[in-house]
């Protein structure tokens, strides 16, 4: 199908403790509050054009509210979301002004899993500007991995649907097949599929300046406490940094840089057998990946998605 997403914009989250939720994202990890209103927040990278690139919500209940898309234009989202209504996807709401920080054209719907999902485009971009040298703060949100029980059926639903291509798949002998990385440009992945127990946010990732910044970012948030889940290493799918910690709600949140770009037409997905040590982390400076630490990226049952009939 033809490719109407252009980008990963933002990954919206609702917290109870939202006063800790909003100190974490604004003092420690690095981002900007840009606007606040009773009891929502909008947090941008110094280095993004983005408006905003995380929003978070005082709730009762924990929940990954929103992943938002970008579109290249108006008649891409209302091209869009014709496409999604002919092919049976519910949409929240039809295409029209967002009224977030930026304003723009979007919608709102369902992805087969229940997650709420929101493309939009003609938002104004936000004044931006370089990362320096030894910054250790996000330049921009890199991509975002989601749980599912049913691995291959999330994954075509996003390439029937929304024109995601498949970039790379882990497995191993004993679990199978275990994640799928999917892209919407020549970016390795702007979204990845985990195999989970339930549906729920896998990981939420940060792109730094470079490896330099990665490494200050990453012993920034060691100094300061914060649980560390696993790295640092560099994955061989993606070819990335990583070092993943929790943020106060148990969410995981990764610092990485130099994720591999693509030649689209050349590429050929491959598996990877998770299960050699050098698959996970092509340095063997992680600790070493173990279901306590797989445990700690299921999350918890994100019990605000709708439950979507079987497809």
């Amino acid at each position: 199908m033809n490719r109407l997403l252009t980008h990963l914009r933002h990954v919206d989250l609702a917290v109870p403790d939202y006063e800790a939720q909003l100190d974490f994202y604004a003092q420690l990890w690095g981002l900007t509050k840009v606007a606040e209103d009773s009891g929502i927040s909008f947090l941008a990278a110094e280095g993004s054009p983005e408006q905003y690139i995380v929003r978070l919500r005082r709730a009762e209940e924990k929940r990954l509210d929103l992943i938002s898309y970008g579109a290249a234009t108006p008649a891409d989202v209302d091209t869009l979301a014709e496409q999604l209504l002919a092919g049976g996807v519910q949409l929240i709401t039809r295409p029209g002004t967002v009224d977030t920080p930026g304003g723009g054209y979007g919608f709102r719907f369902f992805d087969v899993d229940g997650r709420t999902i929101e493309v939009s485009a003609d938002v104004a971009t936000r004044t931006h500007r370089r990362i320096e040298e030894k910054e250790s703060i996000p330049v921009r949100l890199s991509h975002v991995v989601v749980n599912s029980p049913d691995l291959d059926r999330t994954r075509q639903w996003y390439e029937r649907h929304l024109g995601f291509a498949l970039s790379d798949t882990l497995a191993s002998p004993h679990m199978g097949e275990v994640m799928h990385f999917m892209r919407i440009s020549n970016q390795h992945h702007s979204m990845a599929i985990a195999k989970g127990p339930h549906t729920s946010l896998h990981h939420v990732s940060f792109e730094m300046r470079g490896l330099d910044e990665y490494m200050y970012g990453t012993g920034r948030l060691l100094r300061a406490g914060v649980r560390k889940v696993w790295g640092p290493g560099r994955h061989l799918a993606g070819n990335n940094t990583f070092t993943y910690f929790l943020d106060p709600h148990g969410n995981t949140v990764e610092y990485t840089t130099e994720l591999e770009q693509l030649d689209e037409d050349a590429w050929h997905p491959h598996v990877y057998d998770f299960s050699q040590p050098e698959v996970t982390d092509q340095w063997g400076t992680a600790n070493p990946m173990s279901e306590i630490v797989a445990k700690e990226s299921f999350n918890d049952v994100d019990r605000g998605v709708f439950v979507a009939p079987p497809v």
